[in-house]
């Protein structure tokens, strides 16, 4: 599993793994779901990152594994 943030393009991108993306959907406004060959969800992109939080702060991300 990969995360990226990309402050330039204001975009966040987590990828589940490393199967061929063959379909990506927008299921609401600037998020993307990549699919792979068997209808799986692989990938999931968010734009215009800054401003879906006020207090969003890519520098500093936690992870939480329950």
């Amino acid at each position: 599993m990969r995360l990226q943030v990309d402050t330039q393009a204001d975009a966040l991108y987590l990828r589940l793994d490393d199967s061929d993306i063959v379909e990506s959907q927008e299921v609401a406004p600037g998020v993307v779901l990549d699919f792979n060959g068997s209808n799986e969800v692989v990938g999931v992109e968010m734009h215009h990152l800054s401003s879906r939080s006020a207090d969003l702060d890519t520098s500093a991300l936690e992870f939480e594994t329950v």
